[in-house]
């Protein structure tokens, strides 16, 4: 049986990378992107981390920094990050017909039919096409597993030899302990900065350690994916390509305000948006929520203002997928959790119980059975929307000013989603 080839193609810096597609000013500067409201350092370019500023570092201890070495700030701008990524699964795609996108900038592909192939050069060409039509850069990992494929993504990321595109399968076993030998265990996919420092306890210092551990012994002392990871890491394919993404089993929608919220109108209105938008991502997936739960909260860090947080989960007697019923329910539960006298930092909701729409079980006496008028009128509110712009139809409790909404001072324009931002070429 042919040895697996796995390749894990991942964008270098996505976020800033987006920025500088449109912005090629930027290149060579040190760009960071911050997240909601500009609190944290969300994504850093290499120049910023040669800085030592490290991931998630809060935006104002960094301003006297970024004036002693021109640090640019951006906001997050998340319907850029989305098209592009789009744009990028969708090239990738062209390269193999067995593909999981595993996060916005991460996909891999099975490229084990391809192995006629030269994949080293395979992976450039894959590099040269998404630079080519798209302007970003990426590197390329390939492996017999994906856990080993992450780790050659590394290696090509931060080994200048490898020129970006890393292929395991073409190493001995003799070349590939030395380098394992010298990468940090904390490097594996799924060991991360939490379970390191154990396995340094327990003398399993680099990659090349865990790689010959006894994968029984290490499970009972951490769990069954730490027996899969060594077992991954000699080879053995534990973890499979998921090219259908599973439905989620919660949808959950929630924001940071820009400045305090003391109103329930105000609060309102956020919940509302919310919802909304929980609405949307339930029917793209064709579910039905069984229940809502709506909470509220002011900010831990202003210790001198009162503290208070509550939240309430509703049931609902017959799951829906209705924008207007879920958010009539949800200010339903807002008015049972507010209390006046405190300045609100964030709210949320989450739909929960969700269904299969093919699978909903109806109530003799329920005023919320799914309905035709019901299913025809969400149909327009997301074609509409889809075609005219997001909000184009939306619910009057969404509000219109929101002097409570997210603070993006730093915010690029929406260069490929919004005409009115388009690049004009002059």
């Amino acid at each position: 049986m042919a040895m697996r080839s796995i390749a894990l193609i991942d964008v270098n810096n996505f976020y800033v990378s987006c920025e500088r597609v449109f912005n090629p000013k930027l290149v060579g500067k040190p760009v960071v992107v911050l997240s909601n409201n500009d609190g944290c350092a969300v994504a850093r370019s290499n120049e910023v981390k040669a800085l030592g500023v490290p991931m998630g570092a809060p935006w104002f201890k960094l301003k006297d920094l970024a004036r002693q070495h021109g640090i640019i700030a951006y906001s997050s701008n998340y319907a850029l990050y989305a098209d592009m990524s789009n744009r990028v699964m969708s090239i990738l795609r062209q390269f193999s017909p067995d593909q999981e996108v595993y996060s916005i900038d991460e996909c891999f592909l099975d490229l084990t039919g391809f192995q006629r192939r030269d994949l080293v050069a395979y992976g450039q060409a894959i590099r040269q096409r998404i630079l080519q039509w798209t302007g970003l850069p990426v590197c390329v990992g390939i492996a017999s597993t994906k856990t080993l494929a992450k780790l050659a993504n590394h290696c090509a990321k931060k080994r200048p030899i490898f020129n970006s595109v890393c292929n395991f399968n073409q190493m001995d076993q003799p070349q590939l302990d030395q380098l394992f030998a010298e990468i940090d265990v904390g490097e594996i996919w799924g060991v991360g900065g939490k379970i390191a420092p154990k396995l340094h306890q327990m003398g399993f210092k680099s990659v090349l350690d865990l790689k010959r551990a006894d994968p029984e012994i290490l499970r009972q002392n951490f769990s069954v994916v730490m027996e899969k990871t060594i077992r991954e890491l000699n080879g053995v394919v534990c973890i499979e390509l998921e090219e259908m993404v599973p439905p989620k089993k919660q949808i959950m929608s929630s924001r940071s305000f820009g400045v305090p919220v003391l109103d329930i109108e105000s609060l309102g209105e956020s919940i509302s948006l919310y919802t909304s938008r929980a609405a949307v991502k339930l029917r793209r997936q064709h579910s039905f929520a069984g229940s809502i739960y709506v909470y509220v909260r002011t900010s831990p860090f202003k210790e001198q203002d009162p503290q208070y947080s509550n939240g309430i989960t509703i049931p609902l007697p017959t799951p829906t997928d209705d924008t207007t019923k879920l958010v009539s329910i949800a200010l339903w539960g807002l008015k049972q959790i507010y209390r006046p006298g405190y300045r609100y930092a964030k709210a949320g909701i989450m739909l929960g119980e969700l269904v299969p729409a093919s699978a909903i079980q109806t109530d003799l006496f329920s005023t919320m059975q799914p309905n035709a008028k019901s299913e025809r009128l969400m149909q327009a509110m997301d074609l509409i929307n889809r075609k005219m712009g997001k909000e184009t139809l939306k619910v009057a409790s969404e509000g219109f000013k929101r002097p409570w909404k997210m603070k993006q001072e730093h915010k690029s324009p929406s260069y490929t989603t919004c005409w009115e931002d388009i690049l004009r070429a002059r």
